[in-house]
């Protein structure tokens, strides 16, 4: 049986999560091994007694395989984190995901991503600026992440299909379980443009438990996040948190100072979040001002083994051609070129000087 199997089987038991997985993996030394260890080992491993009658319970129950099939029929696909095709900017959070359920499809360029999120009761004003900007990135080839939910969320997975980009919405439920039940012809449009998302099994039910942890895969297939309208205590500032946690930009459009929907924003842009009020302000900050054209040299272009060498010797703080040429040991004509390649495909950039530092 392969692994992917067994990741499908460790999703369906109850308070094994991702930590409580890699624990399992890490002690017995296979995602099969855990699968059939026995309860005294489970114990061992680190597992509660709760923990162990639900998984060894899930055992006697379940068929694998033949939840495996009933995931098929259902038109979903289910990408483990060992699956090269799971999304790269999820893969690289802590705590991510080892299962994610997909109805739809991922892209290629839903690398160059951005999550809008914010309150659930926008005003006119939170709408029309989601609107705009969310068009706006769409436009220049950004794929929007959010979470379905009403409001800003819901704004900006419209306004993403409406410009013919792509969206990823986020669930805190099945895939098969849209929520809220007035936004499910949108969730299905965002199928046809893209996909909806969740960790959670087929079957399960929205749970207020369930949607501050969705949050940290908003953020974490996002390359920043965006956040329009929110009061003071929001869900989209634990978004925000989970987005600080793993290195993302943090992104605030401004608001009235009258308005508690504009709390959030406010707080955020006075601790240093970049203020917004176009989407260049976004793509500048990203290095995605010819997103289109990184992505079509990205696809036409795959990663030689000059440009795998490069990239590793290129750090957030900036170096010189000079020194990357040095510690490369290749000529500097192909330094330079490679570099200017490696720059237009996005994932590094020149701030003055010939000098060089990631772009992510």
């Amino acid at each position: 049986m392969q692994d992917i199997h067994y990741y499908l089987g460790f999703n369906l038991v109850s308070g094994i999560g991702p930590t409580r997985l890699d624990r399992l993996i890490a002690f017995f030394g296979s995602l099969e091994d855990a699968w059939r260890a026995d309860a005294g080992d489970l114990m061992m491993a680190g597992l509660d007694g709760r923990t162990t009658e639900a998984l060894l319970e899930t055992r006697r129950k379940r068929d694998l395989q033949a939840e495996y099939e009933r995931v098929l029929r259902a038109g979903v696909r289910i990408l483990s984190r060992d699956d090269p095709t799971y999304p790269s900017l999820l893969r690289q959070i802590v705590n991510g995901p080892p299962l994610i359920y997909v109805r739809g499809t991922f892209h290629e360029n839903d690398r160059w991503a951005v999550a809008v999120v914010g309150t659930r009761q926008c005003s006119t004003y939170g709408r029309d600026a989601t609107h705009r900007l969310v068009a706006d990135l769409a436009g220049a080839g950004v794929t929007i992440v959010s979470g379905l939910a009403l409001g800003i969320d819901a704004v900006a997975h419209e306004a993403a299909l409406q410009a013919g980009g792509r969206t990823l919405a986020v669930l805190g439920s099945g895939v098969d379980q849209i929520y809220p039940g007035q936004n499910r012809q949108l969730g299905q449009a965002v199928i046809g443009q893209g996909a909806l998302v969740s960790e959670y099994a087929l079957g399960t039910q929205p749970a207020a438990a369930n949607f501050p942890a969705r949050n940290r895969i908003i953020s974490g297939l996002s390359l920043g996040v965006l956040v329009v309208e929110a009061a003071a205590r929001s869900g989209a500032l634990i978004t925000v948190q989970f987005a600080l946690e793993q290195d993302r930009d943090v992104f605030a459009v401004p608001g009235s100072i009258f308005s508690p929907k504009s709390e959030g924003p406010h707080r955020l842009i006075r601790d240093g979040a970049t203020i917004v009020t176009r989407a260049e302000d976004v793509l500048e900050a990203l290095n995605m001002q010819n997103a289109v054209e990184q992505q079509a040299v990205a696809a036409a272009m795959p990663e030689t083994a000059e440009e795998v060498a490069l990239l590793r010797l290129v750090e957030a703080e900036p170096r010189h051609i000079d020194a990357i040429s040095r510690d490369s040991a290749l000529a500097l004509p192909v330094v330079s070129a490679t570099l200017a390649m490696l720059e237009l495909k996005g994932l590094i950039k020149q701030v003055g000087g010939m000098q060089y530092v990631l772009a992510r």
